[in-house]
């Protein structure tokens, strides 16, 4: 990777930009939600470009799937803490 061969960082630079006209015909409250999606992405750049997988959008997708998990789990411990707040006001 590097001169000859394009890093994984230019991957998704180019899948990025190859979706710029989809992202521009979304909804301007949906167009923050979908450049996150490369932010999620780009957080796992490292290790998807390591994996070097033949189907180059499945480490994208995976990552996207990791921050979501991610972020599902910070809602559900601050429910879970509000929920006990909630229950100790109570008694």
């Amino acid at each position: 990777m590097g001169r000859t061969n394009p890093t994984y960082r230019d991957l998704i630079r180019s899948v990025e930009d190859r979706w710029q006209s989809f992202r521009r015909t979304l909804r301007r409250r949906d167009q923050p939600r979908f450049d996150r999606l490369f932010e999620y992405v780009r957080e796992h750049a490292d290790a998807a470009g390591i994996l070097n997988h033949e189907d180059r959008l499945a480490p994208m997708i995976v990552s996207i799937d990791l921050e979501q998990e991610r972020r599902l789990d910070e809602l559900e411990d601050r429910v879970e803490t509000l929920e006990e707040s909630a229950e100790d006001a109570d008694s």
